[in-house]
């Protein structure tokens, strides 16, 4: 049964690799640590640097995300996450992501559920965002580079 297969686990996050979040920036970094396809959830690390604007995106599910290192906001709220904080978002909320250059470069840790659908300035759809797409542009990483992929949608210890 496949519950006797599911338990408690360590991940070796060190041993995973960075992958560019492309097509959307070279510069923006993504370790991808768990992604459940039957939940919809994403456990990321992120990094960018600290004088970028990401597209606006609206999100399906909540989002939690801590900050590891540099200071970042949404340019919809007056708020500045940095080290330490922890921005929670509901679901269906939209904004756009800032990494602010006195803070240096960004590090945080997005857990996020469901979809990031990117919109443009007349707000159409441009991309969606999803375990599915982490997954493909992981192994497509993988592959590229030689790095044997580990199953990072696995429930196993």
């Amino acid at each position: 049964m496949n519950y006797e297969n599911i338990n408690t686990g360590c991940i070796d996050v060190e041993a995973l690799p960075w992958v560019p979040f492309t097509p959307y920036s070279p510069d923006v970094l993504l370790k991808y640590i768990k992604l459940d396809p039957v939940r919809g959830e994403m456990i990321v690390l992120l990094k960018a640097p600290g004088d970028m604007q990401m597209p606006r995106h609206h999100h399906t599910g909540t989002v939690i995300v801590y900050t590891i290192s540099g200071k970042w906001k949404y340019v919809e709220h007056d708020w500045v996450a940095g080290p330490g904080s922890v921005v929670f978002e509901t679901a269906s909320t939209e904004h756009t992501p800032q990494a602010l250059a006195d803070g240096g470069e960004v590090q945080v840790l997005n857990i996020i559920v469901g979809e990031l659908v990117y919109l443009d300035a007349g707000n159409k759809v441009i991309a969606i965002e999803n375990w599915k797409t982490g997954m493909q542009r992981y192994l497509a990483h993988c592959e590229a580079h030689g790095i044997a992929p580990v199953d990072i949608t696995s429930f196993k210890a």
